[in-house]
């Protein structure tokens, strides 16, 4: 008998198909194992990484290692390193799980998440036999630390336009390097830098360099707003002689190299920012209760409790959109059955799109979530006393990692440009139907589904976005790359999109499982989407104001009206069970 295996959604396509609840990976969906991963770490955390929270941030790098040898010793430097080379070579979700649960921390997770993220994966994906065989049992095991050296003075987010050189010595045994990078997280302790640099000034390619070799040198620790506890120094390299045997990947493979792993750190980063946002919640949750005003609790009041609600679904939406991707990436993996690096890579670079989202959507939800937290601390969270404080810092530095947030916007509507070119997406032919229907669209429709007008509104909400990108495309053709502003307002509309679906596709999946317990989820997802949509319009309107001859200009205004078409909500309400359901449970819990 044959098993059917149903199509995967690729990277992109979520914009022109519709996915099925059962389709979507959920945090609800994860497995025994994981929930014996999240209780190991959450105890590690409470019991060994909180009370040296103080020490990590006077850069005490000797505690941070020792955490570190610690963290290895539980499994949780190696997780995503073969079992051949000491690691433990568990799914996606894990490693998501972890650096979730790790992020409050702040600084620690930093060092964590770059030592066994972009300074140990480079290895794993593109390392020769002999290079894994030296290099990632010690990595595995904590007796190595590593740092990922890519960014440079003149290379920002631009990063692919590293100046270092290196050149083949004459009896052609050692690489020559000679540069400078900048902003390099771990760089204070670590054993081993992945450094980019041009062969002979012209291609860019990878090399592993040990600290111990003879040219290296590490600058003084920057004096930075937030993650002050992280190890954050220029490196120097001067004639520094490696073996040739250290190139990593092929030569000239650097471009694939930088973009493949920084694609992994974005997604990564999302769950660190799904983390610290829970952590602040529950600390605004705390402080609203016990702190007391005009004779009750600030939680008592409205406007506490909106931004408590607010904070929490913005949150959970982050998170939706998290485990869906990672739940694609996965199975992705799991179909390609195969040790070919090439084809891992492959599969983890078809949801690029998405990891770009999950990054810019993450980040600037959090950056909400933690100046609201200040907020209702008031003046308390202007002190160091309170935790919110450093989290306000730390938060800051997530729109900058891993390419700024302007950068993945333009990445997030480029890449889906070139997938549409190659053939692998069909968004223009979805874009062309969508415009030489205008005229027959009816608006929203009545069912009897759960949340039948929220599920409209999304397929709406994609309309709309296609609508507005084919006009985009026949107005500036070739030469919509210039028009940055445009590029990012229609990455809103898109980031917005797969946000609305993430979070209702989880809602009808809890919905499936759970007949009648799922009110809360229900409300939730209703304020988002239709709170949603309003910034969908508000930038279609933004675009559309460019884009649109005169005549026409009308037309596509009524249409993008219709396509975003929703009905009023009691979202006051709503919000404040939302924020009841918080308060009672004392901690974020949804």
């Amino acid at each position: 008998m044959t098993v059917e295996i149903q199509p995967l959604l690729k990277g992109g396509e979520f914009l022109i198909r519709s996915s099925q609840p059962e389709d979507c990976f959920t945090p609800e969906d994860l497995s025994e194992e994981h929930g014996m991963i999240v209780e190991t770490t959450q105890r590690y955390v409470d019991e060994e990484l909180r009370p040296r929270i103080e020490e990590i941030e006077k850069q005490n790098f000797q505690v941070t290692k020792d955490l570190l040898k610690r963290s290895a010793e539980l499994g949780l430097l190696s997780m995503e390193v073969s079992e051949e080379y000491g690691g433990l070579e568990l799914d996606k979700a894990s490693s998501v799980i972890v650096i979730e649960t790790i992020a409050p921390v702040g600084s620690f997770a930093i060092s964590y998440g770059s030592n066994c993220g972009i300074g140990t994966l480079p290895i794993v994906y593109f390392g020769t036999e002999d290079q894994k065989q030296k290099y990632l049992p010690k990595l595995a095991s904590g007796e190595l630390f590593s740092a990922y050296a890519l960014t440079e003075v003149s290379s920002g987010s631009d990063a692919l336009s590293a100046k270092s050189t290196a050149v083949l010595s004459s009896d052609k045994k050692h690489w020559i390097i000679n540069g400078e990078k900048m902003w390099i997280t771990n760089a204070g302790f670590a054993d081993l830098f992945i450094v980019f640099a041009r062969i002979d000034g012209q291609e860019l390619s990878t090399f592993i360099v040990e600290r111990n070799f003879p040219g290296v040198k590490v600058g003084p620790e920057e004096k930075k707003l937030g993650i002050k506890g992280s190890s954050t120094c220029a490196v120097l390299f001067e004639d520094v002689q490696i073996p040739v045997g250290n190139l990593l990947g092929e030569q000239g493979q650097g471009n694939k190299i930088a973009l493949n792993i920084l694609n992994m750190g974005r997604f990564k980063l999302g769950a660190h920012c799904v983390g610290v946002a829970k952590e602040a919640i529950n600390h605004s949750i705390h402080y609203s209760l016990e702190r007391h005003q005009f004779g009750k609790a600030i939680a008592e009041f409205g406007a506490i409790q909106e931004k408590l609600a607010e904070m929490a679904i913005r949150t959970w939406i982050a998170q939706s959109m998290l485990f869906r991707t990672v739940g694609l990436i996965d199975k992705k993996l799991h179909r390609v059955q195969s040790e070919d690096t090439s084809q891992i890579l492959k599969g983890i670079g078809e949801y690029a799109v998405e990891c770009s989202i999950i990054k810019v959507w993450g980040t600037e939800m959090l950056d909400f979530v933690v100046d609201e937290a200040v907020q209702i601390h008031g003046g308390n969270g202007y002190s160091q006393e309170y935790p919110v404080e450093r989290h306000y810092r730390d938060s800051r530095i997530n729109r900058i990692f891993e390419g700024t947030n302007e950068i993945n916007r333009l990445l997030i509507i480029g890449m889906l440009l070139r997938r549409t070119t190659k053939g692998e997406l069909a968004l223009t032919q979805a874009s062309s139907q969508i415009l030489a229907e205008l005229t027959l669209f009816s608006g929203l429709t009545e069912s009897s589904e759960s949340l039948s007008e929220e599920r409209q509104i999304v397929k709406n909400a994609k309309k709309a976005t296609l609508m507005l990108a084919g006009l985009a495309v026949q107005k500036y053709s070739d030469q919509l790359t210039e028009e940055q502003e445009i590029l990012m307002s229609l990455a809103d509309m898109i980031m917005e999109v797969y946000g609305m679906e993430s979070g209702l596709l989880r809602v009808l999946k809890i919905i499936q499982s759970h007949p009648g317990g799922a009110e809360l989820h229900s409300n939730l997802i209703r304020c988002h989407i239709h709170d949603a949509i309003e910034k969908i319009q508000l930038s279609g309107k933004k675009i559309l104001a460019v884009i649109s001859e005169r005549d026409d200009q009308h037309t596509y205004l009524v249409a993008l009206q219709c396509f975003c078409e929703h009905s009023l909500v009691p979202s006051i309400q709503l919000r404040r069970e939302i924020a009841g359901a918080l308060l009672k449970a004392k901690k974020y819990k949804l």
